[in-house]
């Protein structure tokens, strides 16, 4: 200051000095005097500073729920789950998957050691209970949710046999007693199931029609199957649907659609959307749309098949079996059901494909409200003498392998973990996929539009051979993605701005990792390391470990009051 009181300085030009400093220089800086502390508050400083400092595109806006940009700055600096407050050492194996219960007081894990592993999400977490189900015939657990009320906790596992055996089963939890209420016969094992309702799951049948075809069959089932009366149906199939190309459905999923009109945040794809994916509508009236076959009957069928054996010389012996399989469903597949706006609506989801056996489409089927109950006909109600199959509603094709999937907390975004096949490749052989990245994409759909939004997220790498099955568990919260990966890390990107905030070390893989969903501030990893890592924002450590005021004896309150 002058002597005068008037500053030495222009603000102006302490702005344009600011501008070249670091965020925690400027923060300094800030200290120094009153103008200098208002001019590090300025917000078109801090717009600067963000853009700089995270590397985000200039034409991607602030958030929405953002009120200043120093706010903003602070909330990814200081928010973001990156610091490491306990390891879990109590599994002896690979811990494969984490699951929250919905209010976020404990969650469960699962492991190559057999165990399904239930915590207590406490400041400092401890074990509740662990179930080993190798008396079961299990080899390992591999997967778990929690129902809506979490009274139930379903948990997935995979059967001792040859290696290249399929068959698996799902059981069902009390988290009561920790009871085991009932076991689910599931195949392939990597369906992994589903909460349908609070009380009825969704499991998996493989039926195999030919070297390269088969159906796959999905069932309701009933979480309590001691059911006395043999009028009540404690299983329904809900869906048999043709897998081609020795393709299986895998990794189901349920989506409400009830808050797709009011989701936590809105992406809006705009100009920076790059859809490297194509998506079909097979409820739609397009004439390019692959329903238009179903349309077909028998008699056409019959005609296209006499053309197919009569080219037979031209086909290969799986070629002819694929095109044999088609027409033979022409005409024999239920078409999907019309679309209605009804918010009691859901969505099942799952990984499927059709031209070689890895995942490398996502399926998409309407299940209707009086779908939603094991009531009925046990083989499912609608379906006439000629329907054999049901036709999915959408179709997605992310030509590469998918290795993950997960939902927004609203429902209304799928992201999904794919590893991308090359270019225009071709896949002359079912039993040959093309090779695969090892640079992890990381896809986003909105399922209202059933359009892709957003520039896929990257970072994250994976390793296994394009002819492994294999799975990186991710999970979505309100501000936040993460997935795990095979470089040893997990990762956490932001939603609106498309970039990494966080890499979170282990020592192997990082299979799974999972958000409260009552506190984005506290994240989960799982690793091959055989540990579960809890990490929690830089905010969220120093508020833990501030020191509490000491409590005053009464006496000195007192005397401090007398008047």
């Amino acid at each position: 200051m002058a002597e005068g009181g008037s500053p030495l300085l222009p603000d102006s030009l302490i702005y344009q000095i600011f501008l070249s400093l670091s965020p925690a220089d400027v923060l300094a800086a800030g200290l120094v005097c009153r103008q200098w502390q208002a001019v590090s508050r300025d917000e078109f400083l801090w717009r600067e500073q963000f853009y700089r400092y995270y590397q985000v595109a200039r034409d991607v806006p602030r958030h929405p729920a953002a009120t200043s940009w120093y706010e903003e700055f602070q909330r990814l600096y200081d928010m973001v789950p990156c610091v490491e407050v306990q390891t879990l050492k109590e599994h002896t194996d690979q811990v494969l998957h984490l699951s929250f219960s919905h209010s976020g007081y404990q969650f469960a894990s699962c492991s190559k050691d057999c165990t399904v592993k239930i915590w207590s999400n406490d400041l400092t977490i401890s074990l509740l209970h662990s179930a080993d189900m190798r008396p079961y015939n299990w080899s390992y657990t591999q997967f778990s949710q929690f129902n809506q009320d979490d009274s139930l906790l379903l948990a997935s596992g995979v059967f001792l046999g040859p290696h290249n055996s399929s068959s698996g089963e799902i059981a069902v939890i009390s988290l009561d007693s920790f009871a085991l209420l009932s076991r689910v016969r599931n195949k392939p094992y990597d369906v992994f199931g589903c909460w349908l309702t609070e009380t009825s799951l969704i499991s998996g049948n493989l039926h195999r029609i030919g070297d390269i075809t088969s159906c796959s069959v999905l069932w309701l089932n009933n979480a309590f199957q001691d059911v006395e009366s043999e009028n009540v149906n404690v299983v329904k199939r809900l869906f048999k649907i043709q897998n081609l190309n020795a393709s299986t459905i895998r990794t189901v999923m349920v989506a409400d659609c009830s808050r797709f009109d009011s989701p936590d945040l809105l992406l809006d794809a705009g100009d920076r959307a790059a859809p490297c994916c194509r998506v079909f509508d097979l409820g739609g009236d397009s004439e390019e749309e692959a329903a238009e076959p179903t349309s077909r009957g028998p008699g056409r069928a019959k005609e296209g098949l006499r053309h197919a054996l009569d080219g037979a010389p031209q086909l290969s012996e799986r070629m002819l079996e694929t095109r044999v399989a088609e027409l033979l469903a022409q005409g024999r597949t239920k078409p999907p059901e019309p679309s209605a706006a009804d918010a009691r609506n859901k969505y099942l989801i799952f990984t499927t494909g059709c031209l070689t056996y890895s995942p490398h489409q996502i399926g998409i089927k309407q299940i209707l409200p009086h779908q939603m109950t094991t009531a009925g006909p046990v083989l499912g109600e609608g379906r006439g003498s000629d329907a054999f199959f049901d036709a999915l509603d959408h179709v997605i094709d992310v030509r590469g392998h998918i290795i993950g999937m997960g939902l927004s907390p609203d429902n209304r975004y799928l992201y999904v973990n794919s590893r991308a096949w090359p270019p225009g490749s071709v896949v002359a052989d079912p039993m040959q996929p093309p090779p695969i990245a090892e640079e992890i994409d990381l896809l986003v759909f909105d399922l209202k539009t059933m359009r892709e939004v957003k520039r896929a997220l990257r970072a994250h790498r994976a390793y296994t051979p394009n002819d492994e099955c294999f799975f990186i568990f991710l999970d979505v919260s309100r501000d936040f993605v993460a997935s795990g990966a095979e470089d040893r890390h997990g990762y956490i990107w932001d939603r609106h701005y498309n970039i990494c905030l966080a890499k979170l070390r282990h020592e192997d893989v990082v299979n799974s990792v999972a958000f409260s969903p009552q506190e984005q501030e506290l994240l989960l990893t799982a690793s091959d390391d055989a540990t579960i890592k809890a990490w929690r924002s830089p905010r969220t450590v120093r508020i833990l470990h501030a020191p509490r005021p000491r409590p005053r004896p009464f006496f000195s309150w007192f005397t401090g009051h007398r008047r």
